[in-house]
């Protein structure tokens, strides 16, 4: 009988682990706006691929590229209600959460891709995704998408003034409504995946973005003219529902964080070599490429200038000085 009493005890201890196991094995939605092979999904699959190594294929990614599961605010929603795991998106799209996240959509704040993930790597973007907690959601780290740029169907803009009048899509983000007003543009917020017809159907004239992202979403189907502006660069904020980060375990936390920090050196490498690739490119795509003089490009910086004070207020002056105070010791002070 106490033979008997001590095996059914271990059956039941060897049963009630079982579900503690089983239930580490996950599969991730990751879903995000462009489409495949993009270097943001790039990245993406290299993560995937990372995740899976390293958990020995108890948790799998599952990727969604070009907005299958809906826009970017859709796709937040999703992660704060734990119907989606995890996307990866324009970090100043974030300021709905956190107001300070808008920093880094501020016009012409990055003269480099290394001074932004000098901003973010160091302890002002980490401080910034952990604000994000309170939201429901955990930051991993950012990725790049690289300097935004110009196109339209209308006509060559080489001047300042040639912006006026055309309808840009732009981001469902405040500070991008206010720039291209600004530029004398009407700016139309839209989610990206209704972009492409947008422009087909003439609901719009253009719209900005990095080349790559041009490239693969195949724009200049639809646009003739590419202006190089490098107006904004956008780090990516790569970030997980909290919901679902809870409910691992603290060695597959440090798996996801690991794959992480290996998949974001890949993604921004690939994304540099492939920003110059995309724009020869989309020239050989039929597109005309201009790009603004200097003086033009000072105007467009005058234009812009009340934008960013009204944002300044918007996103807090503390935030705003450390991020320009951490931008002039990168630049040696000058």
């Amino acid at each position: 009988m106490k033979l008997l009493k001590t095996l059914l005890a271990t059956a039941l201890v060897a049963a009630s682990l079982l579900p503690a196991a089983h239930a580490q094995e996950r599969t991730i939605k990751f879903a995000f706006q462009n489409q495949k092979d993009h270097p943001q999904a790039q990245g993406a699959q290299k993560f995937a691929d990372l995740v899976a190594a390293k958990t020995g294929g108890r948790i799998a990614v599952k990727l969604f590229p070009g907005g299958t599961l809906g826009g970017d605010l859709q796709t937040v929603s999703a992660l704060q209600g734990g119907t989606v795991e995890m996307t990866v998106l324009n970090a100043g799209i974030l300021a709905a959460q956190s107001k300070e996240f808008g920093i880094y959509d501020f016009p012409f704040l990055f003269a480099t891709p290394q001074e932004a993930d000098a901003v973010t790597d160091g302890p002002f973007g980490k401080k910034l995704l952990d604000k994000l907690q309170a939201k429901n959601l955990v930051g991993l780290g950012y990725w790049e998408l690289g300097f935004r740029n110009l196109t339209n169907s209308k006509k060559p803009i080489t001047k300042a003034e040639d912006i006026a009048g055309l309808k840009i899509r732009v981001i469902q983000s405040p500070i991008y409504i206010d720039l291209f007003n600004a530029l004398g543009a009407n700016a139309v917020p839209m989610p990206f995946p209704e972009l492409y017809t947008a422009m087909e159907q003439k609901a719009v004239d253009g719209q900005e973005n990095p080349f790559s992202t041009i490239l693969s979403s195949k724009f200049a189907e639809v646009q003739k003219y590419l202006t190089v502006t490098r107006h904004m660069y956008n780090p990516q904020a790569v970030i997980v529902s909290k919901k679902f980060w809870d409910s691992l375990n603290p060695a597959d936390q440090k798996a996801l964080n690991d794959a992480m920090a290996e998949a974001t050196t890949f993604q921004r490498g690939v994304s540099r070599v492939q920003a110059n690739v995309a724009l020869e490119d989309l020239k050989k795509a039929g597109m005309q490429v201009s790009e603004f003089s200097p003086a033009e490009l000072d105007k467009l910086r005058a234009k812009v200038k009340p934008v960013v004070e009204k944002h300044s207020d918007k996103v807090g002056a503390e935030t705003v000085q450390e991020v320009y105070s951490t931008l002039a010791k990168l630049r040696g002070g000058k």
